[in-house]
C-alpha cells in the first residue's frame, strides 16, 4: 500500500475514560482518503470524544490514532488537520476577511486563499461584517472557512449542519463533495440520521461502541431497512439481543 493509498486515520483500540466513566471502550476504525466519511449516533455517544481523539486534544487511557501516518496531535499535523467544533471557533469582534487573514497566516496559505475561502463558504457579500452580527448559520461557515482556508488535507467536522436550513444544510454538503473529489478526506459527525444518505462511507456510533463501518447501501442491505434511521435502530436490537 502507497503512502497516498494509506488510510487517512487509523484508530486502534482506543479508550477513553472520564472520570469514574469510560466512554470509548476500545473501539478500531479506518477512515479512507479521498472519502466523505460520516460519524452518526446520538448525541451523548462519544462522537466529539473520538474526533477530539483524532485531531490529538483528547486525553486517552489506551490504543493508538494515526493520523495521515503519523501519532494523532504530532506537531507536523497542525498545518495537514482542520477541525471546526460544534462551537464558532472564530473572533466575533472581527469581520469574516479579518478572521480568515488570520488563520490562513497560521496556516501558512498562500496568496489568494482568504478569498477562495470567502467565496467557497459563500460569505462574499459578508465579508467585511464582523462575525458576532451574522447568524449563527453565517457564524457556522466562517467556522469552516478559518478550518478550510490552509487547505487541509483532513477535515474534521462535529456537527457542521446543526441550526442550518435545509437550503444551506444541502449546499454544505455539495461543497464537502466538491473537497473529497479535490483529494480532501472529510470526517463529519452528525446525529442526524437522514444525512446518511449524503456520504461516502458510515460510522455508527452508540456509546463508545461501533456497531458499523460501512458504506450506506451496505448498510441497508445488511439490516433490510429502508433508510439509515431504522437501519440503526436493526443494529441496536441485534446488539442488545446478543
Amino acid at each position: 500500500m502507497t503512502h497516498s493509498q494509506a488510510p487517512a486515520v487509523v484508530v486502534e483500540g482506543l479508550r477513553v475514560i472520564r472520570g469514574s466513566r469510560e466512554v470509548i471502550p476500545g473501539i478500531s476504525l479506518t477512515v479512507p482518503r479521498g472519502e466523505v466519511v460520516g460519524l452518526l449516533g446520538p448525541s451523548g455517544g462519544g462522537k466529539t470524544t473520538l474526533l477530539r481523539s483524532i485531531v490529538g486534544v483528547q486525553v486517552v487511557a489506551g490504543g493508538t490514532v494515526t493520523v495521515l501516518g503519523e501519532p494523532a496531535g504530532s506537531p507536523g499535523l497542525r498545518s495537514r488537520v482542520g477541525y471546526v467544533t460544534q462551537s464558532p471557533s472564530v473572533y466575533g469582534d472581527l469581520t469574516v476577511r479579518a478572521n480568515l487573514t488570520y488563520f490562513a497566516a497560521l496556516a501558512g496559505a498562500p496568496r489568494g486563499a482568504v478569498e477562495r475561502t470567502i467565496e467557497a463558504v459563500d460569505l462574499t457579500t459578508d465579508a467585511d461584517s464582523p462575525v458576532d452580527r451574522l447568524s449563527g448559520g453565517q457564524c457556522s461557515r466562517v467556522s469552516l472557512g478559518a478550518a478550510l482556508v490552509g487547505s487541509p488535507e483532513l477535515l474534521i467536522l462535529d456537527e457542521p449542519t446543526v441550526g442550518l436550513d435545509p437550503v444551506l444544510r444541502r449546499d454544505i454538503w455539495a461543497m464537502f463533495h466538491r473537497l473529497a473529489d479535490d483529494g480532501t478526506t472529510l470526517l463529519v459527525s452528525s446525529h442526524v440520521m437522514d444525512e446518511a444518505t449524503r456520504c461516502d462511507r458510515l460510522l455508527l456510533l452508540r456509546e463508545g461502541h461501533l456497531l458499523a463501518d460501512d458504506t450506506p447501501d451496505g448498510l441497508l442491505a445488511r439490516t433490510g431497512a429502508p433508510d439509515a434511521e431504522r437501519a440503526f435502530l436493526a443494529l441496536i436490537e441485534t446488539e442488545e439481543a446478543a
